[in-house]
């Protein structure tokens, strides 16, 4: 047990940060567990155990402090689900370099939504049909990104609240949380029956990130976020040129040198 106790740490650092920021521990627990030498499917399947775990700490934590809004987080939840388990089942054969190519993106989009979530804050908005039938398309790529990068589909879900639907970031990061309860569900679920986690591995994530939900929750309310964001910024674009570099001779052949 002690020769995995790093796992459990993985998770509890993964588990605050994912709740402090509503993206979901993912983005931290997935570029360490492919730097490792996991595969794939395996480092996206662990990983949503981890972020169910700590979606649920996150959600129990942030509804006692009434920053949840329910409704919102049921409905778009719901609608996640379908993509999750087209994103577990197209994630079973994905070659590994892909892989770490296309995960190197979608870090860096998250580095891009971290570093600048304060200057996205819009006034709250009227909810349009036109916004509603986007809500649903929206949760259906998140369920996707969710479920095939292990990751939750925060990247998606938070922007979508805070640009599309005018919620404050206060609200839209547990809010967040919610909806990753649902989508991570589904998606630890499909990637089971398919066989694809390492059980031992996934539940020690989960263990860890349990109790990184339940301590970021409270941080969130005292933690200077600008230092925060830096932080994170930095280490999520470090990860992402390692995931390309790791990967340079596929890079070339896509960009046709």
């Amino acid at each position: 047990m002690f020769d995995h106790l790093w796992i459990i740490l993985l998770g509890f650092a993964a588990g605050i940060l994912g709740s402090m920021i509503g993206l979901g521990g993912g983005i931290i627990v997935v570029p360490v567990l492919t730097f490792l030498g996991f595969p794939p499917t395996a480092a996206a399947s662990n990983s949503l155990f981890a972020a169910l775990s700590n979606a649920t700490a996150s959600t129990i934590a942030y509804s006692r402090q009434k920053r949840i809004d329910f409704s919102l987080g049921i409905n778009l939840g719901l609608l996640s689900i379908p993509g999750t388990v087209f994103g577990a089942v197209a994630s079973t054969d994905v070659a590994p370099d892909i892989f770490k190519i296309l995960f190197g993106f979608v870090l860096i989009a998250s580095a891009a939504y971290i570093f600048l979530r304060k200057k996205i804050e819009t006034r709250e908005k009227t909810l349009s049909k036109q916004m509603m039938v986007f809500a649903i398309g929206a949760s259906f790529f998140a369920g996707i990104i969710s479920s095939f990068f292990g990751i939750g589909g925060g990247i998606i879900f938070v922007p979508l609240m805070v640009v599309g639907m005018g919620m404050v970031m206060k609200k839209a990061a547990p809010t967040s949380q919610m909806i990753l309860f649902f989508a991570s569900l589904s998606g630890v679920i499909v990637h089971s029956v398919l066989g694809h986690p390492d059980f031992l591995h996934a539940g020690l994530l989960a263990v860890g990130s349990f109790f990184g939900g339940l301590v970021g929750a409270k941080l969130s309310l005292h933690v200077k976020e600008r230092y925060l964001q830096i932080m994170i910024t930095a280490v999520l674009l470090v990860a992402a040129g390692k995931l390309f570099l790791d990967s340079v001779p596929v890079t070339f052949n896509l960009f046709g040198f």
